[in-house]
């Protein structure tokens, strides 16, 4: 049966996901948002256990061990069978500096060793097209295998017997082979030496990468990995970050919360760009913010819409793919997201709070100019009109639309943050236009977001529930840490969310019933939340939980099962990790405190 037991490899243009057996099991070609030729995560319809996959099958296997080279995106898994015989198994996407230039193609590297005794395996390698509904034919060559579809063409290039490889028959490794997948290209130098270019060369490129990190001095390894992770999540072609790398693994099992994932979401940009900026990530940082940019570029007037491709303006109509039956058979499998074309009005704030960094940021080469503050007062003009419409919400409700009181608030922060823009760019009229509309949207809030009777904001105006996104109305400077109404609002959060050491986004029914498990990064907005009111070994106890809930190599989907700590939704999740950095920032002790004063 399937987990989240997985492993990502990648190098910011393709990525894939490796399970602790060192089956590669989801691979999407040529970009994140591409079709996936290894796709027996979501189980082949007319395969469920076999197809979609490139699998390194060791006989009689007895255990399986999985970690990352230290500090990169490299994954060694060794197996071992019954007779105690022994293989290691090194993946890598190759990535590093060439000719000046970063050197990050569209291939998958595995190099296959034997450790120990006369291990015997077989080799499957069974790419799908066109969403796992047909498999792709394949044409033999010298030192190569060619897989082949109407719209594709593969490359395996290896020096493992090609005839076992082609007919999955298994045969003692008496010495090590290496597989290249790529694109139908030779490879013309040898090809041990090129894997062992490619490790070395991706291996220092990490190591520096990492180097340059800025990490707190407590929880290092997890913030780490988190950054990496974070990296692999971008398409550093465009600059865009996707949400995760996968489609449809349910937020809980049999919801029919099944959704795709491999999209850029504008409602994250402001965290995704806060941790880029403590971890020091700048140039990562700054690809994302022109990203960003070339979004609030594309017309005056025009709304902008929650989601995005990784390449902007391609259309994402949402349909259900017969061909895969889902995550542990829990469909329906949906390509495309209707969150395109839904009313979310919270965007507007995240986008301009992410760009204002552009701004104040003197590490940048292009800062903020008057030409791009007259871009973002369009958006700041649609804050200020769309403030107190109905909308979505951030939790992309499909059924009902309400005036909510995190998307006002975040259209108060456009108008916020405009008016601080404003000012450094000494247009003092400007800011008076825009603190006028933000005191005027604030008001508002606080008249019909804020319920007396029940101490708290409510997660609509006028309304009685609660959800999780009222736990950042501090986040983005609408009320003090101290203000008496967000300590109410943290105590009914408390009341009516926490599930154990969890917090669910909300628990009225929705479109899909009553939610089951819990958001992982509404749990991290709460520890902040309790950071930032004082309550810090609360919130580091908290903390240390959610990094419990990680699978073995540290990595977090969506969401969790507070009853059996399982991690469910897609995966991994950008805006989980983003939230562990985060809060990993806010909670560790200073290096001063820790290290220099012991």
């Amino acid at each position: 049966m399937s987990d989240l037991n997985l492993a990502v490899i990648g190098n910011s243009a393709i990525a894939a996901l490796v399970d602790r057996r060192a089956r590669i099991v989801w691979c999407c070609f040529p970009r994140f948002d591409g079709d996936p030729i290894f796709c027996s995560l979501l189980e082949v319809a007319d395969d469920p256990t076999g197809a979609g996959l490139f699998d390194i099958e060791l006989t009689n296997l007895e255990s399986a061990k999985q970690e990352y080279v230290r500090n990169t995106a490299i994954l060694v898994t060794t197996l071992t069978d019954d007779a105690g015989a022994t293989v290691q198994i090194t993946d890598l996407a190759p990535r590093f500096r060439h000719y000046g230039r970063l050197f990050r193609p569209t291939i998958l590297v595995r190099r296959v060793a034997p450790l120990a005794g006369s291990p015997r395996l077989r080799i499957r390698v069974r790419p799908r097209s066109d969403y796992g509904a047909t498999p792709m034919g394949q044409i033999l060559g010298s030192n190569h295998i060619r897989y082949i579809s109407s719209t594709l063409a593969l490359r395996l290039t290896t020096d493992a017997p090609i005839s076992y490889v082609a007919e999955e028959v298994p045969f003692v490794l008496e010495g090590p082979v290496n597989l290249i997948l790529g694109p139908d290209e030779r490879i013309t130098a040898p090809i041990a030496a090129t894997t062992r270019e490619y490790f070395e060369l991706t291996q220092d490129y990490w190591f520096e990468w990492t180097r340059y990190l800025s990490v707190p001095f407590e929880w290092q390894d997890a913030v780490i990995r988190a950054a990496i992770v974070l990296k692999l999540c971008s398409f550093e072609e465009t600059g865009a970050i996707v949400a995760a790398l996968t489609t449809s693994i349910p937020e809980a099992p049999n919801s029919g919360r099944t959704w795709d994932y491999r999209y850029c979401w504008l409602r994250d940009a402001y965290f995704v760009v806060q941790a880029l900026n403590q971890l020091g990530a700048t140039l990562t940082m700054e690809d994302f913010l022109h990203y960003i940019i070339n979004i609030a570029a594309l017309g005056k007037d025009r709304r902008l819409r929650p989601v995005y491709a990784i390449v902007p303006g391609i259309p994402l109509p949402e349909r259900e793919i017969g061909s895969l039956l889902g995550y542990r058979g829990m469909g329906p499998v949906r390509v495309g997201n209707l969150a395109e074309r839904q009313v979310q009005n919270d965007t507007y704030g995240s986008v301009i709070l992410a760009a204002a960094q552009m701004f104040f940021d003197r590490r940048l080469p292009r800062m903020g100019d008057r030409a791009m503050f007259a871009r973002l007062e369009e958006l700041g003009q649609q804050a200020a009109v769309l403030a107190f419409e109905p909308d979505a919400s951030l939790w992309e409700f499909r059924g009902r639309t309400r005036v909510h009181t995190f998307s006002s608030a975040m259209c108060w922060a456009a108008c916020d943050r405009l008016a601080k823009i404003a000012g450094i760019l000494g247009l003092s009229e400007r800011v008076s236009h825009w603190r006028t509309e933000a005191n005027r949207i604030r008001a508002t809030i606080l008249d019909k977001g804020w319920d007396p009777e029940q101490n708290t904001f409510v997660e609509s105006l006028g309304g009685k529930d609660v959800d999780a996104s009222l736990l950042l109305l501090q986040e983005i400077g609408f009320v003090a840490a101290s203000d008496p109404r967000f300590l109410g609002t943290i105590a009914a959060v408390e009341k009516r969310l926490r599930n154990g050491c969890h917090i669910f986004r909300y628990t009225a029914p929705d479109d899909f019933g009553a939610p089951t498990v819990a958001f992982t990064v509404c749990t991290l907005w709460y520890v902040n939340a309790l950071a930032a009111v004082g309550r810090r070994e609360e919130a580091r106890e908290i903390f240390e939980h959610v990094l419990s809930c990680r699978n073995h190599l540290g990595l977090l989907s969506e969401d969790v099962d507070p009853k059996t700590g399982e991690l469910w939704g897609n995966f991994p999740q950008t805006y989980s990790m983003v939230g562990l950095i985060i809060s990993a920032m806010r909670l560790s002790r200073t290096w001063e405190e820790a290290f220099w004063r012991g």
